[in-house]
């Protein structure tokens, strides 16, 4: 996706000052390299700490029975300091990889550093036990496992790898120095070549390795890279596309980015023609025209080389409607007011543009904090928007849909049945759907499948509400509702603003105030959408 068209200029792209590991790596790459780095230090807390424990064990049930430790277990009794070093050293990491304030780079230096203690711990343990053992050096040590695995759960540039994998590999014979220098065992010319040469092999071995993972790394990098922003995590995936979360190159706030497929024929995706860019052109200016602050705020657009379309837009912090009642029930009939006129705000400064929204449905009414606000409502996913002052001219698609453009449980009549001259009057129809389901919890009509929705908003009259929840719902308001719900256009309320007059009418038992919903936010903290 690294060729592209920004369809709105971004701000021209400085030099950043610290760009650190994680900008050229994918931040949920990093996030699985921090979850692997404790991993392993996890694994070398239990293998440094089980000869430890072992050791210590065996000393004290020799101290209680008055008989001394085995020989072969005492002349370890030195290299159990280095252990309880690499104990300590292996939790400290644990513990600091698992904080998020940690920055990527410091993390890793940390890792490196972490790496070259190990080694030098494994080097002088295992010649110094070995020789107190068996009276001669080993062949090797775990050294050259040790350089090569930490590239492969620690990516980070070649050249630095191959630095902390140098350092690493000369514990071996800085450790044999020590060990000869203060006369603890016995070191030839034939002993550090041993030492030397396994480790060194393992550095070229980690290099190549570190290339291989750096490069696949920043090849995901930049393949996320849309316009001015970088795609960091996945937030969801629908039939059209996929969401994610993202961050801008220069600025500080994040942002939410809409990739929506390219249409497909025969399952290939087709070329983007300059003729689908200019319309793509025209619909997302018109988009990010909209001013409504009930309409979630669209920051740029673009088409990236694969022949998706994408909008960079604002991360909200909140959840969706669909959630709401999934999760928490039917809402107060005077909280369903609050939401649909918000909706009806967003939807009528639309319809003075001749946009109708053709998917209106819980999932697409996103109920957020908002600054000092609560309870705000932001209308998302125009994404198979419809212009109704296209004069009749007939444009390919640009996105992949079905014949039938919509949600099958939130479709109008009209819509299921294909007709071209779709107006704001189906957007009427499905705000009636989410009031039933906000109100009630269910849909409309009850079916196994998309066609059976369809046929049932076709040709089957709606329930009233109030027969299908025991929350009570205003006479006033049921009736407005089913009026939406009209099969024939011409029966609903014409106009969002219509329909936004007629719900300020509607009177409750109980106001749905800035109080009630700061207090059921502070009961039901949400996190970022």
């Amino acid at each position: 996706m690294r060729t592209h068209v920004t369809l709105l200029s971004p701000p021209a792209r400085g030099k950043r000052s610290s760009p650190g590991i994680s900008s050229v790596l994918p931040g949920d790459l990093f996030d699985q390299v921090r979850g692997r780095l404790r991993l392993l230090a996890g694994f070398f807390v239990i293998a440094f700490g089980v000869d430890l424990v072992v050791f210590t064990g065996a000393w004290f049930v020799a101290s209680i029975s008055g008989r001394p430790l085995p020989e072969e277990v005492w002349v370890t009794r030195w290299s159990q300091w280095g252990n309880l070093g690499a104990v300590i050293a292996s939790g400290g990491l644990w513990w600091v990889a698992r904080d998020a304030r940690i920055t990527p780079s410091r993390l890793h230096l940390l890792g490196l550093v972490y790496q070259v203690a190990i080694c030098f711990v494994i080097s002088i343990s295992t010649y110094w036990s070995f020789y107190l053992t068996h009276q001669l050096l080993p062949n090797m040590t775990w050294v050259p496992a040790v350089v090569i695995m930490f590239p492969l759960i620690l990516p980070g540039p070649p050249r630095r790898m191959l630095a902390a994998a140098l350092v690493a590999a000369a514990t071996g014979p800085v450790a044999l120095t020590l060990l000869d220098v203060t006369h603890q065992i016995p070191v030839d010319i034939d002993s550090y070549v041993q030492a030397t040469i396994g480790p060194l092999v393992a550095a070229g071995f980690a290099y190549m390795a570190a290339s291989v993972v750096y490069g696949l790394g920043r090849e995901v990098a930049a393949a996320r890279e849309l316009g001015s922003y970088q795609l960091v995590e996945r937030l969801g995936e629908g039939g059209m596309g996929e969401v994610w979360r993202a961050r801008h190159h220069m600025l500080a706030r994040p942002a939410a980015i809409k990739l929506i497929r390219p249409v497909l024929v025969d399952g290939a995706p087709q070329p983007v023609t300059e003729h689908m860019v200019a319309r793509f052109e025209r619909e997302a200016q018109a988009l990010a025209s909209l001013r409504s602050p009930h309409t979630v705020d669209l920051f740029d657009f673009g088409v990236a080389d694969d022949g998706s379309f994408y909008y960079a837009m604002e991360l909200l912090e909140g959840l969706d409607t669909e959630v709401l009642v999934r999760r928490f029930g039917p809402v107060p009939a005077e909280r369903a007011i609050h939401v649909l006129r918000q909706v009806c705000h967003s939807l009528s400064e639309a319809e003075a543009r001749g946009l109708v929204h053709r998917d209106i449905k819980p999932a697409n009414i996103f109920l957020c904090r908002y600054g000092e606000d609560y309870d705000f409502v932001k209308v998302l996913d125009f994404g198979i928007v419809k212009s109704t002052h296209g004069g009749g001219m007939r444009t390919p698609a640009l996105t992949r849909e079905t014949t039938v453009a919509g949600s099958p449980a939130f479709i109008a009549p009209e819509q299921a049945m294909g007709d071209r001259t779709v107006d704001g009057r189906a957007d009427i129809y499905a705000i009636g759907c989410v009031g039933y389901w906000l109100l009630t919890g269910q849909f409309v009509f009850s079916a196994d499948n998309a066609m059976s929705h369809l046929m049932h908003h076709i040709n089957t009259p709606p329930a009233a509400p109030s027969t299908r929840t025991e929350m009570p719902i205003p006479p006033a308001l049921e009736g407005l509702l089913l009026s939406c719900l009209a099969k024939s256009p011409n029966d609903r309320p014409q106009s969002a603003k219509q329909l936004l007059r007629a719900l300020d009418q509607v009177v409750t038992a109980e106001p749905w105030t800035d109080d009630r919903a700061r207090a059921w936010w502070a009961e039901h903290p949400m996190g970022h959408g």
